[in-house]
């Protein structure tokens, strides 16, 4: 069962950041939907008997370790579409479909299997309610969603299993790459999605979500630690499908 609280610390982190003003917008999914997706080696994760795939869009803010924050740093807008999943010794981690993104430096991260794509990102808050959108540049998937923040919760083992992961994986080269992340807990808030239109799940090769969606929302973690991203084993077999667009 993943933890609420970091499961490591990380002494040489490469990269500090901040996760501000998150979404997190959850649908079920038939376990094998997911798998058909993910390379060998990996295998899907499931809570109550359900694959889930969440769409997340928040504010980011970055710079290298050691390079305080006033000297340096970006400012940007990412949404990313993941999934969960493990390994067969029981690692937990992300596995990401797709993460759009409004800072073409970030594209620097698919030397490791991270499938970022550049695109016009907005997002906007009056009071509780926080409005975002994007769509990729040279057409292809968009989203639209509007989430109505409501009051903070104690996390129960769902809360946390649908919003806690610290790695995530990757594939490029014929190989898996873990890259170990560290953080505060979520401060999370129950939420309401009072619209929502997107084109990101079948974009990746999933079907339209058939239920309605869960959601949480967080005003966010400042204390953000990125380790340096590892080759950990052959990718062999089936490649996931690219996206499209």
């Amino acid at each position: 069962m993943v933890s609420y609280e970091a499961e490591h610390h990380l002494r040489l982190p490469v990269l500090c950041a901040e996760w501000l003003n998150q979404a997190f917008v959850h649908w079920p999914y038939p376990p094998a939907d997911v798998q058909a997706l993910l390379p060998d080696g990996l295998t899907v994760d499931t809570y109550e008997g359900a694959a889930w795939v969440t769409v997340t869009p928040f504010l980011m803010t970055a710079r290298p370790f050691g390079v305080p924050p006033v000297m340096l740093g970006a400012r940007f807008l990412e949404t990313n579409l993941r999934t969960y999943v493990r390994t067969p010794d029981g690692r937990e981690a992300f596995w990401f479909l797709t993460i759009e993104v409004d800072w073409a430096a970030m594209l620097a991260a698919r030397a490791v299997g991270a499938p970022y794509n550049t695109g016009r990102l907005r997002m906007r808050r009056d009071g509780g309610v926080f409005m975002y959108s994007g769509t990729r540049h040279r057409g292809g998937p968009s989203y639209r969603l509007t989430v109505r923040a409501g009051e903070p919760i104690t996390p129960k083992e769902r809360d946390v299993w649908l919003t806690t992961r610290w790695r995530a994986f990757t594939r490029r080269a014929g190989l898996i790459w873990d890259t170990p992340a560290e953080h505060e807990p979520w401060p999370l808030h129950a939420a309401t999605v009072q619209e929502l239109e997107q084109s990101l799940t079948t974009a990746v090769g999933l079907p339209a979500p058939s239920q309605q969606p869960l959601a949480h929302f967080s005003r966010g973690v400042r204390q953000v630690r990125l380790a340096p991203s590892r080759p950990r084993w052959p990718a062999a077999g089936r490649r996931p499908r690219p996206p499209h667009g």
